[in-house]
Formats: structure tokens, sequence, C-alpha cells
């Protein structure tokens, strides 16, 4: 299996995805191609004491800054590390691409230049995100600003698939997310999801609330892109705030430092499960090819787990299944 990686996406680049990249080879026992300025690669490979041993390069004189335009990727910007990537990976040069860059662009790129899956109408961001008991998948989280609700029945059915291919799921809940928990609340598009949902062939649990997420009362939870960026960014803010509560209360004064000295290791056991480096990245759900976005200040760790997370989801079929189920869920709307 050949993991493509944008070897200068994010902040850390190159240094931090060579690392990661070179860890994969040896514990994942799969191919890493960096894609990028080859001498760049190579000089940083050197300066640093690391191996490119088991990592092949892929030439792109390149690389997309944030600030530009998404849509520039295909052509002003096709001769970039995340253009040249994508299209290496469209041509069968590689099972799956990793990339911490912009996440506009990479949408546009998985899109455009790796492709849809016949009967997908949008490609969506994915991430997982850690609760009370166990991760859930919050889908759409910021790719479609504006959803219709076939488009919501859609990030279902590839958001159960990815939990039960690669997370290990044997049956998804899904839920709506929702401002209350009745059927009859929301705008037109949560009535008609719901409606739409019920009748899907998946494990549906109706609407949730936002205050419920953290407490792991489902493995997806779909929504349209604005809503699910603006519950993932509360989310994180979250995240950091009370790490920041507990690091400031906790380490307060003698006493403080004393007490959190005999928590340590729940404390570390609290931070692990929340750091987003665990899991990787988000991943690009609905192309016909794995697509994963790192987070822009992923370190090596971090494109390390990125690398593992491409690998599960070539190794559990997540895009045939998705095909495969989209397929079954028009039918059964065909059928209303």
């Amino acid at each position: 299996m050949n993991i493509l990686i944008d070897a200068f996406g994010g902040d850390n680049a190159p240094l931090e995805v060579i690392k990661g990249g070179s860890q994969a080879v040896r514990e994942l026992g799969v191919t890493v191609t960096l894609v990028g300025d080859t001498e760049k690669i190579q000089d940083c490979a050197v300066q640093n004491g690391l191996s490119l041993e088991g990592m092949e390069l892929i030439h792109a004189p390149a690389v997309f800054d944030i600030h530009d335009e998404p849509t520039t990727l295909l052509k002003q910007h096709s001769d970039t590390s995340m253009a040249v990537g994508m299209q290496a990976l469209h041509d069968g040069k590689g099972d799956a691409f990793v990339c911490a860059g912009s996440t506009g662009a990479l949408l546009v790129g998985a899109t455009f230049l790796v492709k849809r899956i016949p009967g997908i109408k949008r490609a969506a961001a994915a991430p997982v995100l850690p609760t009370e008991k166990a991760p859930f998948m919050l889908i759409d989280g910021g790719a479609n600003n504006d959803c219709r609700p076939e488009m919501l029945v859609q990030f279902a059915v590839m958001g159960s698939a990815y939990m039960q291919n690669v997370m290990g799921v044997k049956k998804p809940r899904v839920a709506l997310l929702n401002v209350g928990a009745e059927e009859t609340k929301g705008r037109e598009l949560e009535l008609e999801s719901y409606a739409q949902l019920e009748k899907a062939p998946l494990h549906f649990i109706g609407n949730v609330e936002a205050r419920e997420l953290p407490m792991g009362v489902a493995d997806v939870v779909v929504t349209d892109g604005f809503t699910g960026n603006v519950a993932l960014k509360l989310y994180e803010g979250m995240g950091k705030f009370m790490a920041h509560q507990m690091k400031n209360n906790l380490f307060a004064g003698v006493g403080g430092k004393l007490a959190a000295m005999i928590i340590l290791p729940k404390i570390k056991a609290l931070t692990k499960k929340m750091d987003y480096k665990a899991v990787g990245g988000a991943v690009m759900l609905g192309v016909q090819k794995p697509v994963i976005k790192a987070h822009g200040s992923s370190d090596g760790q971090a494109f390390f787990n990125a690398i593992r997370q491409a690998r599960d989801c070539v190794a559990g079929n997540v895009v045939q299944t998705i095909a495969e189920n989209t397929g079954k869920t028009q039918k059964a709307n065909m059928g209303r």
C-alpha cells in the first residue's frame, strides 16, 4: 500500500512530514510517497539526520498558500505539492492522500482531481471527535455550508461506513444535530432530513442537541457544513479552555502543585484522550480514494496517525462500502 503525502502542507513541513512518514514506513509496513520539491526534502532529511529509506519522492516545485483562493488550485496552482499529489492519487500512483494544507483547496482537489464517487452529490469533511465514551464522527464539519436533505442522508451513509469499517462500530448510531430532541424541531432542512433518515437503511436514533455531543450519545452526527463547523470550533475551543483552566487551577501554589503530582497520571490520560494527534485528521468522504486532512499544526506523531488513518480507510474498503450503500439508499428513496 502506498500513501501519498503533501510534504509541504502544514506549519511544520517538511521536517515533521518526513518524521511521520519515516515512522509509518517502519511501523505500519506501508510505502510513503512524499510530494514536493525533492531537493528541499532531501536537504531537510540530511540536515536533521533522517532517513528517506522506504519513501519515494514525486517532484512538485511549488506550495499552495493557505491564503490563496481554493479554486485556483486547479489551474494557477496545478504545480503545487497539493495538486500534484491529488492528481497522482487519481492516476493510480497511490492508494490514499494525506495533507495538512488548506481545507478549502483540499476539498476542491478531492472533488475535481480525485473525483466524487458516482451518485454522491458532495464530498464532506468528517472529523472524529472524542467523547466521554467512544469517539464520534461529525459530518459535515465545514465543507458544504448550504445542504439539501438528500445530502445529509448521504453524509449519514458515508459516516456509518467509516465508523463501521475503520473504527469497528458494528451498528453505528446516526443522529441529526438539531435544536431539540423532538422530530418537529428545526428548520425545513432538519424536518425533511429527519423524514428521509427514518426511511434510510441506517440505525437512525433521531435528533441530538449540541450539549449531548460530549456524552457519546451517537456514533455519527449529521448536519450541514455551516452548523457543523461552528460545533467543531466550539468543541475544540472548549477543550483548550478546560485544559488551560485545569493547568491554572491545579498548579497554583505549593498545595496545588503537590495535589497535581498525585493525580498527574489521570491528567495525562485525559489530555491524551482529547488530543487531535491521536486520530490523525478529518477524512474527506465521498471521493473515489481516501483523502485525509491533517491538522495544520501537526507534528511527526500526528502525521504518522494520519497515515495510519489513511491505511485503515484503504484496508477497510470505505470507498467501496459508501458506493454500495449509496445505491441502496437511492433505491429506498425511489420506493418512497
